[in-house]
């Protein structure tokens, strides 16, 4: 039986970081992040020398934040775009994704018509993580590469609740925004917790752990308005330390349960970070046919609740 197609982004993240921990060492981590931009240009000229990745540019491209894109000329030569004004963190991310799409989907992108030149992301499919597809496979290939499992565990265990010193200092570990870490953390701790992204008081996106998710907490924001609670730090503008080391909020505030609140101000890109965090297990969701809704709609976006 051949296996499922979804492993191979993995597998070929495995694969190169296996050979980091080679060449680096198992401690690489601990001297600094994997330098993206290096290794794109030089796997790609080892793996495929008539047709690299021959340079990495900011370009200003509107509506998407970064680019994989091949020019005329055959053997193709290729070139990764990243959109203007990203931190460094975001930047590394998205340099990442469009590697992604190298290794695994070049000749497609290659071959089929549809692309025009090359394959072009958008904010959900990059930061937010939440694309399908090939877009779902350059995710899951940048963060294993970016930020491999058997790292992050070490730094931060499955069980243990986190705060914005322990997630800020693996976003500096790993060289990614705040965010994507949130979201790497949020893919194997076994606590209750969600990341709620806001701007004026209404939520963005949010995304949930599988422990939250399966026992009926989260939060929509596909296709529907959630304004935040009036007591949430993010409705009241309220970024002071005290925001950032939380409160417990009550039941009724944001669940029918309390839930521990802490949140961040970005200026940059004029939004809030807010995660939510439950003490407690909690029960398992068990209504059979809001159960598969809650599922389903978790995997249209992309987070597979197996993975």
């Amino acid at each position: 039986m051949s296996e499922p197609i979804r492993l191979r982004p993995l597998k070929e993240a495995a694969r190169i970081t296996q050979m980091l921990d080679l060449v680096l060492g198992a401690d690489r981590f601990d001297r600094a992040p994997v330098d993206v931009i290096s290794l794109a240009l030089e796997y790609s000229r080892q793996v495929a020398p008539n047709s690299p990745i021959h340079e990495v540019v900011e370009r200003d491209i509107p509506g998407c934040v970064g680019a994989l894109v091949y020019g005329e000329a055959r053997p193709r030569q290729w070139a990764i775009m990243y959109h203007v004004g990203q931190s460094n963190g975001r930047r590394s991310f998205t340099v990442g994704h469009e590697f992604a799409h190298y290794v695994l989907h070049r000749e497609l992108i290659e071959e089929d018509e549809g692309f025009d030149g090359g394959i072009y992301c958008d904010e959900n499919a990059v930061v937010r993580r939440d694309g399908s597809g090939i877009e779902q496979e350059a995710d899951e290939f940048a963060a294993a590469l970016l930020m491999p499992f058997h790292d992050f565990r070490r730094q931060l265990p499955a069980k243990a609740h986190a705060d914005f010193e322990a997630l800020g200092r693996l976003a500096k570990r790993y060289g990614v925004s705040l965010t994507a870490a949130i979201l790497r953390w949020l893919e194997y701790t076994e606590t209750r917790a969600i990341m709620v992204v806001s701007n004026e008081g209404f939520a963005h996106w949010a995304k949930p752990s599988k422990a939250a998710l399966r026992s009926g907490r989260y939060i929509r924001t596909r296709d529907t308005v959630f304004e935040l609670p009036l007591q949430a730090f993010a409705a009241r503008r309220d970024y002071s330390e005290a925001a950032l080391t939380g409160i417990m909020q009550q039941a009724g505030v944001w669940f029918p349960e309390p839930v521990h609140e802490i949140c961040l101000r970005s200026d940059r890109y004029d939004q809030e970070i807010t995660v939510l965090q439950f003490e407690a297990d909690g029960p398992r969701f068990q209504e059979e046919e809001e159960e598969s809704d809650v599922f389903d709609h978790f995997l249209r976006n992309g987070q597979a609740p197996d993975r």
